[in-house]
């Protein structure tokens, strides 16, 4: 690279560099379709004339990535995080729906001829299970559907995190009644049968942790498929409960465990059901993920060579595994375009699990004229 000083003199010479970078790449680009080289300004001052031929060296970086496979993000895919891992275990959830959905019939006739409020709270949890799935299937059936377009740019993904949300209203709602249920049953404990409580105790759990084996690999990927492993696991150790209240009543007669085991298990399923929720939330209000540290982001980014300063930066979550960045870097006037963005790109991947990013770039100095947007 040449570099020229002095006003006049860099004048004329960028003219010529235009002309001559334009008619390379007519030479070297032929075939690919005629980009438009905007014309050089008349009269300008040194930063008029390096913003034009970074913008030009901008259009030529765009024709180059096209030609070569490579530069401005050309290799990457867009749609590789549609893979997510809700798409994945769907037939795992239609299993595990199937499975508790039949022992929620079951569980709930047994509740009834009982008397049991243990086993009505299991079965309510196991309702609860089967929605949540069913909620969960729903949601990714969309969004693996859905194609963006003009009215849903980024598809039908949040689906799965609304209906995370939903399940842990759900929970909540349950343990709530639960409580109340079992509160009004400590002044007058009904009489309940342990053997038969006992029985469908023990084919409950059993069920569970068939639903709770297919679930748990989809649970670390998805928030999904974690809310509706969130309910498995709440029935779960409602089941265990139940078997030992049964136990407890079989062999002292003290009615009270029933609803004692009913009101643990409710809070004990709480705190998750909190923890579902909030995370829900926080992608919904655009947070950034909690494993990305922001401020390490943007250190990362302006220390690639050729970036000055960044700005503009957000960072946030699609749906569970798909995080999305913008940024504004500012360059400097020896930096190679093409070369920034692909190792920027490649930053944000490999050090923070970012596949889709949008990167603006501007001269040096110009990221003083941006508007502020407040956020």
């Amino acid at each position: 690279m040449i570099v020229l000083t002095g006003a006049g003199v860099f004048d004329a010479a960028a003219g010529w560099a235009v002309t001559v970078t334009a008619i390379t790449a007519r030479r070297r680009f032929a075939g690919v379709r005629r980009t438009h080289v905007a014309p050089i300004p008349a009269r300008g001052s040194e930063s008029d004339i390096r913003l034009h031929i970074l913008r030009c060296t901008h259009t030529l970086a765009a024709v180059r990535s096209t030609t070569e496979g490579k530069n401005m993000g050309a290799g990457h895919d867009h749609g590789a995080g549609a893979l997510h891992a809700g798409a994945g275990h769907r037939r795992r959830l239609w299993w595990a729906g199937a499975l508790l959905t039949g022992f929620m019939l079951a569980e709930a006739a047994a509740a009834g001829l009982t008397g049991s409020l243990a086993l009505l709270s299991d079965a309510g949890h196991m309702f609860t299970d089967v929605l949540a799935i069913a909620m969960t299937l729903a949601a990714i059936t969309a969004a693996g559907r859905a194609r963006s377009d003009s009215g849903r740019t980024f598809g039908l993904y949040r689906l799965e995190v609304l209906a995370a949300l939903a399940n842990a209203a759900l929970l909540t709602a349950v343990a709530i009644v639960v409580v109340v249920q079992a509160v009004r049953r400590f002044t007058d404990p009904p009489e309940v049968p342990a053997g038969a409580m006992l029985l469908v105790a023990i084919g409950g759990l059993v069920a569970n942790l068939v639903a709770f084996a297919l679930l748990r690999s989809g649970a670390k990927e998805n928030i999904g498929v974690r809310g509706a492993y969130l309910e498995v696991l709440g029935d779960l150790l409602g089941s265990v409960g139940v078997i030992v209240a049964a136990v407890i009543i079989w062999l002292t007669g003290w009615a009270y465990a029933d609803p004692i085991v009913a009101v643990v298990v409710a809070l004990m399923i709480l705190p998750r059901t909190f923890a579902l929720g909030r995370s829900a939330v926080r992608i919904l209000v655009q947070a950034a993920p909690e494993h990305v540290d922001v401020a390490t982001v943007r250190e990362r980014l302006a220390a690639v060579p050729g970036v000055c300063d960044v700005h503009d930066l957000h960072v946030w979550t699609l749906t569970e595994g798909m995080e999305v960045a913008s940024a504004h870097l500012s360059l400097e006037p020896s930096a190679e375009l093409g070369d920034v963005l692909t190792e920027a790109r490649a930053a944000l991947h490999d050090d923070f699990a970012i596949e889709h990013a949008t990167l603006q770039v501007e001269p040096a100095g110009a990221g003083r004229h941006c508007t502020p947007t407040g956020w």
